[in-house]
């Protein structure tokens, strides 16, 4: 059971499963420094994250895997939903950009084809579109 599944609720469930994804990108190094925290901290923020699951994601033993699959589709719908919350401040950063680039990579893109849908996508969220559009350019 992935750590996603211990929750009710669709769409906290998944912004639950995106942080603790990114936790795990972030320290995948060893180590999260002092500017990966902060940026944790305001995707914690962003995806409403509370700070009892906040404390369960750092736990040392917990180590979340990205759930990539072999449907395209499913990689991009992902992406949308981390891209809404990317946005939802209306920006994104470079230290946002590079670990939503690892994500992309997890989730089964390959290097290039993820910097292209991550050039895409910034472009794209620039204004704001559903998710039936976003599929349809960036199949494109």
């Amino acid at each position: 059971m992935s750590f996603a599944d211990l929750y009710t609720s669709g769409e906290h469930r998944r912004n639950l499963a995106h942080f603790a994804a990114l936790a795990t990108l972030a320290s995948v190094d060893g180590e999260i420094s002092t500017e990966e925290r902060k940026m944790l901290d305001r995707f914690a923020t962003k995806l409403d994250i509370t700070k009892s699951e906040y404390e369960e994601v750092f736990k040392k033993e917990n180590k979340y895997p990205i759930d990539s699959t072999p449907d395209s589709e499913k990689r991009l719908e992902r992406l949308y939903d981390l891209f809404r919350i990317v946005y939802s401040d209306h920006e994104i950063d470079d230290e946002e950009r590079i670990l939503i680039k690892k994500y992309a990579i997890g989730l089964g893109f390959t290097g290039d084809k993820a910097d292209k849908v991550i050039e895409r996508s910034v472009a794209i969220f620039g204004g704001k579109i559903d998710f039936e559009d976003y599929l349809y350019l960036l199949k494109k």
